[in-house]
């Protein structure tokens, strides 16, 4: 769907008009057992490369059976590319582009959490295209060129609410011989369809629970301080912030809760409809580009109290942390210090209060070195942020946050 919008309004004396685009090219199944659904659809080709992660998951519950079941039913036959890890590759990618071609698969199925999605459409991607995957990211030492052209087709089946990553066209991935963690926006990445199934994210450990609905709450509240946020964008971001406030305390202490599965699902996909998200996110790239078993939603949590704090000392975003902390249940928020508080009880009551960026691996000598390179990858908007940050403000929230 495409939806042009432009409305004027006056604040302050001064006159603002909002004009953006939006652009949702993914049908979504979205439901509890709609992975058994998934042959009644016309999928895009009759060969696919089924994509999924390097653990044992998706084949010890019995995802990927039920997937090759529906891709049976469909009559399309299919090779299965198992060897994503947590924090994927460009090496990844192009082991399995080229498993792809070798075996004349069509389009990619991706099943797993936001790594296997990221994975496969980078993998759609250069299925098509010449090169390394890295020729086209932007980051310092990307290639920096275009694609010519457009990714295989892709279907994305999340087993985890977090990334978003099914209804977008972002992916990121890490370069272990430069250092890099970068972001690829292609807007031919958009799975053409993506399962959302609770019934898939049931099995996700508590710890994995909490890292995933933190980072899809942080998508959200990326967007809504975000400066260049508009109406569309943000109501999707609050209602997501409200779910996500209201019900990943209760799967993190009882993952079988069907209910609020499946409101975190919902949360996830509506934080990933429209995700304008900021520096914090290039923050965590820049650190999980030096240690690659840095979880992204812990990355994320780690830095999160003194990022957004610094924001609210300011206050640089009253209006917008007000609203958050309204959507998070806070009876009469009168400034960002509300939402702070309720930040910090949200990540205490999910188990993530101790995180430690040095249980990570993360010296403190080394975040000297992190701001410089905070404009080298590509994470978020470092120019949408509620004020500009110098490399001296990304520094003193690195070190604040600490431990």
């Amino acid at each position: 769907m495409m939806d042009l919008v432009t409305r004027k309004f006056k604040l302050k004396g001064i006159e603002h008009m909002y004009n953006f685009d939006f652009y949702m090219p993914t049908k979504v199944l979205f439901g509890a057992g709609k992975l058994q659904e998934l042959h009644t659809e016309v999928l895009p080709g009759k060969k696919a490369l089924i994509v999924t992660s390097n653990g044992s998951s998706t084949k010890k519950f019995g995802y990927l059976d039920a997937l090759e079941k529906e891709l049976d039913l469909a009559g399309v036959t299919y090779e299965i590319f198992d060897e994503i890890r947590p924090n994927p590759t460009n090496r990844n990618i192009m082991d399995g582009a080229m498993k792809a071609k070798k075996t004349g698969c069509e389009f990619v199925v991706a099943l797993g959490g936001g790594s296997v999605m990221d994975s496969s459409k980078c993998i759609a991607l250069m299925m098509t295209n010449t090169g390394d995957i890295w020729d086209y990211s932007y980051s310092v030492n990307g290639g920096k060129k275009n694609p010519e052209k457009d990714a295989a087709p892709i279907v994305a089946i999340t087993t985890s609410a977090g990334t978003g990553s099914e209804v977008d066209c972002c992916a990121v991935l890490s370069n272990d011989e430069v250092s890099e963690k970068s972001g690829f926006l292609v807007p031919s990445m958009f799975p053409v369809l993506s399962v959302v199934d609770s019934n898939l994210m049931m099995s996700v450990p508590p710890k994995f629970t909490a890292f995933q609905g933190m980072d899809a709450f942080f998508h959200a509240a990326e967007s809504v301080i975000n400066k260049n946020e508009h109406p569309m964008g943000e109501m999707f971001a609050l209602k997501a912030i409200e779910l996500i406030a209201a019900n990943l305390p209760v799967v993190y202490r009882d993952g079988s809760n069907q209910e609020a599965r499946a409101n975190m699902a919902l949360a996830n996909s509506l934080a990933g409809y429209y995700m304008l998200i900021t520096s914090a996110h290039t923050m965590e790239h820049t650190m999980g580009s030096y240690h690659e078993n840095l979880i992204h939603g812990a990355g994320l949590i780690m830095i999160s109290h003194d990022y957004y704090d610094f924001f609210a000392e300011r206050k640089a975003a009253e209006e917008q942390m007000i609203k958050m902390a309204k959507a998070m249940g806070v009876e009469n928020p009168t400034s960002g210090k509300d939402f702070i508080r309720a930040l910090d009880e949200l990540i205490e009551a999910v188990g993530c209060k101790d995180l430690r960026m040095s249980d990570s691996g993360i010296k403190e000598e080394e975040l000297a070195k992190y701001p410089k390179r905070i404009h080298e990858v590509l994470g978020g908007d470092i120019t949408a942020d509620p004020l500009p940050l110098t490399d001296e403000d990304y520094l003193e929230i690195y070190k604040k946050s600490y431990r």
